[in-house]
């Protein structure tokens, strides 16, 4: 008489479990040689998809092929309509989430890949962070309700329930997702990404992290400030790194003692200093106006750079050769006074005399 385990004979358990380990085994011998000639290939050629299939590939979980083995070692049995169905839904749950698996390590490869371009392109990096971060999500949610819709939920009725309850949720976390919907405006809109030098109000820094809440910014002084995304949102933000040129404009002032002629040709003299700068573009130099104590003058030039560093070089030498041409034409700087001129005419001066003698005899008299 033949022995039965669940009305199936000891033989033909066994041919399962040794379908279950060939399969098992063949599935992983494939995964390891796709994977072993992926990475040759790979590692000659600069393309980046090639790396991330050999991400997805090694990400291939072992208990998922054994699962798989099972699934079909169990097709040589005679199950009972439960537990078939059982063994298919676990099965069919396993490949879902393997699937789940492959596309988060390839996001996550594609993602790295990104990062390693960051000093070529910042922008890349800022998008790709939270487009990866978005697709990950939104994968990952998919594979939940087919395998809920696999294991027989209703997801009808959860996905009518999660839109109320995302309703609430929405309203209760207002706040949180005024920052979520700005940073991704950051994101798409693009008006500054990671690397870039940017001034808020008062304060002013480089852009190190566009978070999903926050916006982290490293300031000149060394401390790290830490913006609302949705505050930096509403904010008038400059971007100095998009700056192609500098405007600079300048005045200073020379003392009333000089002479017409020479005011004439200092204009000349400072769009000479000024053109011979390099990398700057002269625009004009006037006598703007006369004030009380001054002859004042008005300069205005452009720097083809946007380093700090160049256009402060630059004004320093401008205004050293501005005062080295005002000391060779004896001219001076105002100063910030005023001269005061008495006049006394003849009939002035015997005045006071006279209303001295007579305010003594008035004196006088009163006595």
């Amino acid at each position: 008489m033949e022995y039965l385990i669940l009305k199936n004979p000891v033989a033909d358990w066994l041919v399962a479990l040794v379908v279950v380990a060939a399969v098992a085994a063949g599935l992983d011998a494939i995964k390891s040689i796709l994977a072993r000639r992926l990475a040759v290939l790979a590692a000659s050629t600069e393309a980046k998809w090639d790396d991330i299939a050999v991400a997805a590939l090694r990400s291939t979980k072992l208990l998922v092929l054994v699962i798989v083995g099972i699934y079909a070692g169990a097709s040589f049995l005679t199950l009972s309509d439960k537990a078939q169905l059982f063994i298919g839904r676990i099965a069919i749950t396993a490949v879902l989430f393997q699937v789940a698996i492959w596309g988060d390590h390839a996001l996550r490869t594609w993602l790295k890949a990104k990062r390693a371009e960051r000093s070529e392109d910042p922008d890349r990096i800022t998008s790709s962070a939270a487009i990866t971060f978005l697709v990950r999500v939104l994968l990952w949610a998919v594979v939940a309700l087919m395998v809920l819709d696999n294991l027989g939920v209703n997801i009808t009725t959860l996905v009518a329930s999660l839109g109320i309850g995302g309703i609430a949720i929405a309203l209760a976390v207002q706040s949180i997702l005024g920052d979520l919907f700005a940073s991704l405006s950051i994101v798409l809109d693009k008006p500054f990404v990671v690397g870039d030098f940017i001034i808020v109000g008062t304060m002013l820094g480089t852009v190190e992290k566009i978070g999903l809440k926050t916006t982290r910014v490293r300031s000149l002084s060394g401390e790290q400030i830490v913006f609302s995304n949705n505050d930096l949102l509403t904010s008038r933000v400059q971007n100095l790194r998009r700056m192609e040129s500098r405007r600079v404009v300048f005045q200073f002032a020379v003392s009333h003692q000089t002479p017409a002629p020479v005011l004439r040709e200092l204009s000349e003299m400072i769009k000479e200093i000024v053109s011979a700068q390099p990398q700057v573009r002269f625009d004009r130099a006037h006598l703007n106006s006369i004030a009380a104590p001054s002859f004042n003058y008005e300069t205005v030039y452009y720097v083809d750079n946007t380093d700090y560093a160049v256009y402060m070089t630059t004004q320093q030498e401008i205004y050293l050769a501005i005062l080295a041409g005002l000391e060779a034409r004896g001219v001076s700087l105002a100063l910030p006074m005023q001269t005061v001129h008495l006049a006394r005419g003849p009939a002035q001066a015997e005045q006071p005399v006279e209303q001295a003698a007579w305010t003594g005899e008035d004196d006088a008299k009163a006595t």
